[in-house]
């Protein structure tokens, strides 16, 4: 049978660490993929025996879920692509990939140190199956997984001898499986409406969905990105007399919001997610990596000079930055403001708004946040003498 009418059924087995246990190493070589692949065969072929019917292919590696829960899954894609091109009846229509001096056979199947340290490791295979069992085979995939999916006692040997770990449990999931269980994960640390977002992107590309963040952020998935409110576009929406305990409690409700959507960042940067700004004030906005920019206007030779002030709260550090000139009464004229989502980006950041306007690239600290009456980001009152 040509591989070109093969479906491909994406499966992972789920290595469930002891507490305090890390893999010795993220990658297999050739010949211990091959082992594996082998004992996986048997374990798949005791659950669903149809899949003797099939290609089954191994990768030799260990993933986080982050790193396969991708657009386009491109972990899969790329093991499906390679398992396509060996010739059927090679190895028993088992086929494993593993590492050739150090590296895998191609990049989507080398692992992330950044994803290292979770206590669950998983490892793709993917069964190619003929075009008139898949839709069969793949509902019984799903029922047998589930309930009596635990990989056979000399597979979970073999892999503990082999990473030099203990395990809790050694498991094959379905693709289905593993995408409900980080479901669970995500709404169990309140985060939602991210999954919202994530599983649009994962599965429904082509479709828009729009959510609210835990703390009322609006979130948008559409053409490939997550579109965020402009938190100070947030913070002018709640609808606040101008009092400064008003302010104030509305300044700390605006830092647990970024605090919120640093977590959002960084997860959707994981699951390689590109991100956007939506303001409804800016004339231009940008994306940059580790932060988000909305610019309002250029200098005006009619107000005083420019300043970066950083808007700080307590244990989150700067929050916010904006550009800014001084103006007449006391009156900001706020040029831009920017959001850095990673400690690192702040430097850029600031160096992006200090070139901007043609100013030297200093931070005037605020030690605290500072909001005009309308309850967006501000800067504090410098009248031009």
């Amino acid at each position: 049978m040509e591989a070109s009418s093969l479906v491909a059924l994406p499966i992972v087995l789920a290595l469930e660490l002891s507490p305090g246990e890390t893999p010795q190493r993220l990658t297999l070589g050739r010949d211990e993929a091959a082992e594996l692949a082998a004992l996986a065969a048997a374990d798949l072929h005791a659950l669903v025996p149809q899949v003797e019917q099939c290609r089954l292919a191994v990768a030799g590696a260990l993933f986080d879920a982050v790193e396969l829960l991708r657009p386009g899954f491109p972990v899969w894609a790329t093991l499906d692509e390679l398992a396509r091109r060996v010739p059927r009846g090679h190895l028993d229509n088992v086929v494993a990939f593993g590492t050739h001096e150090g590296h895998m056979p191609a990049q989507p199947l080398e692992p992330e140190r950044t994803y290292a340290d979770g206590p669950m490791r998983l490892l793709p295979l993917s069964l190619l199956a003929p075009e008139a069992l898949a839709e069969e085979l793949a509902e019984r995939l799903e029922v047998e997984l589930v309930g009596r999916g635990e990989a056979g006692a000399r597979t979970s040997d073999w892999l503990m001898r082999a990473l030099g770990v203990r395990l809790e449990h050694a498991r094959f999931l379905s693709r289905n499986d593993l995408l409900a269980m980080t479901c669970v994960q995500y709404e169990h640390v309140n985060l939602a409406a991210l999954w919202t977002l994530l599983e649009c992107a994962l599965l429904t590309p082509y479709r828009e969905e729009a959510t609210l963040s835990a703390r009322g952020l609006g979130l948008r998935y559409a053409d490939g990105k997550v579109w965020i409110q402009s938190p100070s576009d947030w913070a002018a929406a709640q609808a606040i007399d101008p009092t400064p305990v008003e302010l104030g409690h509305r300044a700390h409700e605006l830092a647990g919001i970024v605090f919120e959507l640093r977590q959002y960042a960084a997860l959707l940067d994981a699951h390689r997610i590109a991100q956007a700004l939506e303001s409804t004030q800016a004339s231009a906005t940008a994306a940059e990596p580790g932060y988000l920019l909305e610019v309002f206007g250029a200098l005006d030779p009619a107000y005083g000079e420019a300043r970066i002030h950083a808007h700080e709260a307590p244990g989150l550090g700067v929050i916010a930055v904006t550009l800014a000139q001084r103006g007449e009464n006391g009156r900001a004229r706020v040029l831009a403001n920017g959001y850095p989502l990673q400690p690192r980006a702040l430097g850029p950041l600031v160096a992006a708004l200090a070139e901007r306007s043609g100013i030297p690239a200093e931070l005037h600290a605020l030690g605290r946040i500072v909001l005009d009456e309308s309850g967006r980001l501000g800067a504090p009152a410098e009248p031009l003498h």
